[in-house]
C-alpha cells in the first residue's frame, strides 16, 4: 500500500471497515495522511495520499488517481448483494483500467474469477514464504469416531489446554447433512461432490440437481441418518467438556465475551483479531454446501484462521473436524498451496457451465417469468420457485441480453449479476 502511494494518490479497498481503520492508523503512524471513507469523504475529494475504506470506497473520489489496491480480493465482504449487485474489486479494477493506472489485488487464495480477469498478471511469493503464512493444519477424520458425537478426543484435549481457542460452527441456513447409518460416510453428489437432500425416496443435489436412489456409494447401505448442529447447544456442551466458561459469538452479538474459549458462526472469525488456536467443529457444512463457490469459501475460512493464529511463525494451530479428510480444500491448506484447489475447480466449473467459464445472472420476483421469457441470446434455466438462472458465454453478451428487455411495469424484479451464493 505504501509502495503504491509512492506513485501518487492511491485508492485502497478492503473487505471490512475495521481492517481499513487498522491499516489507516498504521499508515498515519509512519507519517502518511489517510482519508477514511465514508466518514472523511470531503478529505478524499480534496486530495489525500491514500483514500481507503470498505467496499464502498471503490466509488470514492481520489483526484489524480495513480494506483488502486484491493486487499483480500477473495472475500465475500467485497460483494454488494442488494440490487444492483456489484463487487468492489471488479469496480476498482475497471476504474483503474479507465484511468490507465495499475491495479493490485491481493489475495491469499485467489478465486477463479480473479485469475480469469482480462489482462491479469499473477505475482506469487516464493513457496517458502507462502508456507509461512499458512498455519499447521490438523485434520480429524470424524467418519471413524462418529459415536463420540460432535467432539473428538483431539478437540477435547485442545479445549482443556490453556490456549485462547475459537470454535467455529456455521449454522447459517441450517444446512442438513446426511451420512450413511452403516459406515458413517457422508452422502454426497456423485457428479459435483456437494451434499444432497433426501425427499420422496430420492437423493437430490441442490447444486447441480442430479438425483439418484438413497444408496450409499461406499457400502451400498440404504439407511441414512441426518446430522444437525447448533451454536447454543454447542456452547453448553463445550463448557461441560472444558470445565470453564465458554462465550458465544454470532452476527447479533454486541461486545465480544471475555472468555478464553469462544464458539460462534463465521462472525467469530471476523471479529476476533488474534487467537492461539481455531477449531472448525463441523467443517463439512461449509466444505460441501450446495453453492458453486463453496470450496473457495471454505479455503478462505482456513486462510482467515491461519492469519488469526499467526501462520507458522507462531505456535498456533488450526483444527478441522470432517468426514472427507481427502477433500481438495484440505489438501490445498495442508500443502499451503491454494493453486491446487483451482486446478480441481476449474474443469468442474467448465463442465457445469459456471463462472468464470460463463457469465450468469439470477432473476427473481413477480416479474421474473415475463422478463426471462423475453430474453434473447442467453440460456434461460428455471424456474426454481420464482427464480430463473440466465447464462451467457461472457459478461458482454449477458449485459446486452439483459439490457435489451424492458422491465415489467408495476412488478417487482431483481436481477443479480454474478451472484456469489448460487
Amino acid at each position: 500500500m505504501l509502495g503504491a502511494a509512492a506513485l501518487g494518490p492511491v485508492l485502497v479497498v478492503t473487505p471490512s471497515l475495521a481492517l481499513a481503520e487498522e491499516l489507516g492508523a498504521r499508515a498515519r503512524g509512519v507519517g502518511v495522511p489517510v482519508a477514511l471513507v465514508p466518514q472523511e469523504w470531503a478529505q478524499a475529494a480534496a486530495g489525500a495520499p491514500i483514500v481507503m475504506g470498505a467496499r464502498g470506497a471503490a466509488w470514492a473520489p481520489c483526484p489524480d488517481l495513480a494506483a488502486v489496491v484491493v486487499l483480500d480480493g477473495h472475500e465475500e465482504g467485497l460483494q454488494h448483494e442488494p440490487a444492483p449487485t456489484w463487487n468492489a474489486w471488479v469496480v476498482a479494477a475497471e476504474r483503474a483500467r479507465r484511468a490507465g493506472v495499475p491495479c493490485l489485488v491481493v489475495s491469499s487464495c485467489p478465486t477463479l474469477e480473479l485469475l480469469a480477469w482480462r489482462g491479469v498478471r499473477t505475482l506469487a511469493p516464493s513457496r517458502g514464504s507462502e508456507r509461512l503464512g499458512w498455519a499447521a493444519l490438523e485434520v480429524v477424520d470424524r467418519a471413524r469416531d462418529d459415536q463420540r458425537g460432535l467432539y473428538s478426543p483431539r478437540l477435547v484435549s485442545l479445549l482443556r489446554s490453556e490456549r485462547r481457542l475459537l470454535c467455529v460452527l456455521n449454522r447459517t441456513g441450517r444446512i442438513r447433512l446426511l451420512a450413511c447409518a452403516a459406515c458413517n460416510t457422508l452422502v454426497r453428489c456423485e457428479r459435483c461432490g456437494a451434499t444432497v437432500a433426501l425427499g420422496d425416496g430420492v437423493l437430490t443435489c441442490a447444486r447441480c440437481h442430479a438425483a439418484r436412489p438413497p444408496v450409499c456409494l461406499a457400502c451400498g447401505s440404504m439407511r441414512m441418518k441426518a446430522l444437525r448442529v447448533g451454536v447454543t447447544r454447542a456452547r453448553e456442551e463445550l463448557e461441560q467438556l472444558a470445565g470453564r466458561c465458554v462465550g458465544q459469538v454470532t452476527s447479533d452479538t454486541g461486545a465480544l465475551p471475555d472468555e478464553p474459549i469462544l464458539v460462534g458462526t463465521e462472525a467469530v472469525l471476523r471479529r476476533v483479531r488474534q487467537a492461539d488456536a481455531v477449531a472448525f467443529l463441523d467443517f463439512d457444512q461449509q466444505l460441501l454446501a450446495p453453492r458453486y463457490r463453496a470450496a473457495e469459501e471454505a479455503l478462505a475460512w482456513l486462510a482467515v484462521a491461519s492469519r488469526l493464529v499467526g501462520g507458522r511463525s507462531r505456535s498456533g494451530r488450526v483444527m478441522v473436524q470432517t468426514r472427507v479428510p481427502q477433500h481438495e480444500v484440505l489438501m490445498a491448506a495442508l500443502t499451503a498451496d491454494p493453486a491446487r484447489l483451482g486446478a480441481t475447480e476449474a474443469p468442474l466449473r467448465r463442465d457445469l457451465g459456471l463462472p468464470p467459464a460463463t457469465a450468469v445472472a439470477l432473476v427473481s420476483g413477480a416479474g421474473a417469468a415475463q422478463y426471462s421469457s423475453a430474453l434473447k441470446g442467453a440460456e434461460v434455466l428455471g424456474p426454481d420457485r420464482d427464480r430463473w438462472l440466465i447464462k451467457a458465454p461472457n459478461s458482454q453478451v449477458l449485459a446486452d441480453a439483459l439490457a435489451a428487455v424492458p422491465r415489467p411495469a408495476g412488478q417487482r424484479l431483481r436481477v443479480a449479476v454474478d451472484p456469489l451464493r448460487l
